[in-house]
């Protein structure tokens, strides 16, 4: 893959740039794939549900309203993606379990960690559109992350 900066440089405005700085947690630093989306505050039931499909290379993108109060991904969600062919998830919210993830073959983008855990009553949605970071996470467009930042497509 090419580097976030040089896509940027090469396609411009056609990408949407993330300004949020989101920490890396799992073993890839460098990841992309097809966007899908969940939407949820404080449970992780989508995330968990979400993971547990066939991820055919997928990026997850969880829209927890920037809450730190409670994880929402940790090992056993972490490892359940891995064994189900997901690239990566980047988190609005929390993560816990980080140095598990850190030995994981998984992207993974959050905003810090909390070792509480979520809700798990099953309350969002799945593949809408979620922002944060002056981006729009549209299911079916494409995302590249690295240690630079993340890049979606605009269309």
């Amino acid at each position: 893959m090419a580097s976030t900066a040089d896509l940027y440089d090469e396609h411009g405005e056609d990408l949407q740039s993330c300004s949020l700085q989101l920490r890396h947690h799992g073993a890839h630093l460098v990841f992309e794939g097809v966007v899908s989306t969940v939407r949820c505050h404080r449970d992780n039931a989508l995330v968990k549900a979400a993971l547990a499909e066939p991820g055919h290379g997928k990026v997850l993108v969880v829209d927890g309203g920037g809450s730190l109060e409670s994880a929402l991904m940790g090992d056993l969600i972490a490892a359940s993606a891995v064994r189900n062919g997901w690239a990566g998830v980047v988190i609005h919210g929390a993560v816990r379990d980080v140095a598990a993830l850190r030995e994981l073959p998984l992207g993974v983008l959050a905003l810090g960690s909390n070792p509480r855990k979520s809700a798990k009553d099953g309350i969002g949605e799945r593949d809408v559109t979620v922002s944060f970071g002056g981006v729009d996470f549209v299911p079916g467009r494409q995302l590249w992350a690295d240690e630079d930042g993340i890049l979606v497509t605009c269309s």
